[in-house]
This record gives structure tokens, sequence and C-alpha cells, in this order.
């Protein structure tokens, strides 16, 4: 073989490798995600996962590690090194974690390093078609009039459907039953065959069954009314002004992480929030990005850490 074939053929060969090589010198990163695959925290964490990768010349791999109402992963990202080897997706069922179990091995806020929410979304409250009234007066005085009638459907303890299901049975002084689901999709599922009567669901998840009549829609749980579902009044509009709730989801570090590495990663958070790509996916679920810096999603926490402990009290919820 003459050495001008010989260095062809390794040049050839080098570039091949190339890729591989390039991808074994970025860092691993495990995006660890405390839900089973599917739900909007996998979705979401996905979709931003995809983008800061490349954006930080880093390989994200994702692992999901379901189960305690989402305690089981973040346990591991609060154990981990403050590296920026370790991050957690989670949504606003993290901060409950303490509220609803009586064994957590960590402070939801003081052992993690808050970097960015990705997106908020909002809930709604349905019902089984052949189960419930057609307007929200005539469902709660139904529930009066026959209390052993109804049961709601509950993804997660302290997720933000079973705050704004407690807050709704109290202010409208009615009783039903919960019953408790692992996730939103299977929840959800039981309420569209008339298995449970109600549920406070995420829009996104609810929607394709709202538009198909498969189940009823009373009111959105928030402040304001969906693009999405734009005949559909707010709880408030229907004189229950105190119902606001909505979900959120966001990137946590472990405790420690240096001020470097999250000013890094939240840029590419809100870099990503901006594209158009991301936003279209995010509207298709019924979500809508935010974009804010570090600081302005730590006082966030705090903010909603002390309104949903309120509403905890107020609806008496115990851990269990």
């Amino acid at each position: 073989m003459t050495i001008t074939r010989r260095s062809a053929i390794l040049g050839l060969t080098a570039g091949a490798l190339a890729p591989s090589r390039a991808f074994a010198q970025r860092k691993i990163v495990k995006l660890i995600v405390p839900a089973a695959p599917g739900g909007a925290i996998d979705v979401i964490g996905r979709l931003y996962a995809q983008r800061i990768a490349p954006a930080l010349d880093e390989s994200w791999v994702i692992e999901n590690k379901a189960g305690a109402s989402n305690t089981l992963g973040a346990a591991e990202v609060a154990r981990a090194a403050p590296d920026g080897a370790t991050y957690l997706t989670n949504a606003d069922i993290h901060i409950m974690a303490r509220h609803v179990m009586r064994s957590v091995s960590y402070d939801p806020l003081a052992d993690f390093t808050p970097i960015s929410r990705f997106a908020s979304s909002p809930i709604v409250l349905i019902g089984a078609t052949a189960r419930t009234p057609e307007t929200m007066p005539a469902l709660i005085a139904n529930m009066k009039a026959e209390p052993d009638k109804y049961t709601f459907a509950n993804s997660a303890l302290g997720s933000m459907g079973h705050l704004a299901t407690e807050s709704f049975k109290r202010r409208t002084g009615t009783t039903a039953g919960l019953v408790n689901y692992r996730g939103t999709a299977p929840a959800i599922t039981d309420v569209v065959a008339g298995q449970v009567s109600l549920m406070v669901a995420p829009l996104g998840s609810a929607l394709p069954f709202v538009t198909d009549g498969k189940v009823r829609a009373f009111a959105i749980m928030g402040a304001q009314r969906s693009p999405l579902l734009p005949n559909l009044p707010t709880a408030g509009e229907l004189g229950l002004p105190d119902l606001n709730f909505t979900l959120w989801y966001g990137l946590w570090g472990p405790k420690g992480l240096p001020a470097a590495t999250v000013q890094r990663v939240n840029a590419t958070v809100q870099a990503a929030s901006r594209d158009r790509e991301i936003v279209d996916k995010l509207t298709a679920l019924g979500a809508e990005p935010v974009t804010e810096d570090a600081a302005s999603f730590k006082a966030f926490i705090e903010a909603e850490h002390q309104r949903v402990t309120r509403v905890v009290e107020e609806a008496g919820i115990k851990p269990g």
C-alpha cells in the first residue's frame, strides 16, 4: 500500500471516528425525572434537555426514577455532588414533599439549587359526562344533595390538582372522596370511563377528551381563561375567586451548585424558552414557557411555598 493511499485511509478512519470521540469527550450529565415516562414532567424535561445539552456541549441522559410522590428521584439529586453532573426536573409537587409524607430525607427548599422554571400550565375541573350535570352551579348543588355520589381522581398526593381539589371542596361546602392514582393518565382514563366522577387535571392532558366530548369541563382553576378553551370560564368568574392554581415545571441542581454553573445553565433555558419550536410544542401540551433568572425562580419558590402551606393548613391536609 502506498503512503498516499494509507494516509487517505487513515484520514477517513479518523474522520469517521471523530464524532464518537467528540461525543466521548463531552461531559455526561444526568437529568433525573422523578416521574414515569410520558407524563408532562418527563415530556417537558426531555424537550428542554434536547436544547440545553448541545448549547452547553454536554451529553444529557434522562433517568426516570418514579415513586413516593416524586421523592425517590429528588432524593438522589439531593445526595449528588454539586458538580454540574446531576440535575432534577420536577413540577410544583416538589415543594410539597413534607406536607404529604411523614418521612422525607431532604428539605425541598434548602437541599437544592433553583435554576429556572421551564413552563407553567393551567388546570381544569373536569367531570365524567354521564355522571355530572352540565354547569358548575348545578354540580355544586348536586354534590351537596347527594354527597356519596361523587369522588375525585387525584394524580398524586401533594400535586397542584390535589390542593385545588381540597380547596374546591372547602370553599363550596361539599364533600367527596379522593381516589389516588400513580399519575395523571390513569386518573383521567377512569374519569373518561365514568369510574370516578371528577378530577382537577392539567389542561394539556384533559384537552383531547374535552374537545371530543368524553369529559365535561367546568372551569379553569386559575386567574385567566386559556386560549385553548376560550369559552371556558375561570372559577373566579363562577363565584369562586380564591381558586387560583397553576401547574409549573422547573430545573434544580444539588445544594451548593456554583453560581457560574447556575447562570450558564439558566441562560440556555431562557434561550430555549424563546425558541419558536419550543413555544409551539409547549402550547400543544397546554403550557407556556417561563423566562426568568435563577434569583427570580428562587423568590418564586419561596413565595409559592408560603402560599401552598396556607392552603394545606386550610384544607386540613396531613402527612400520610
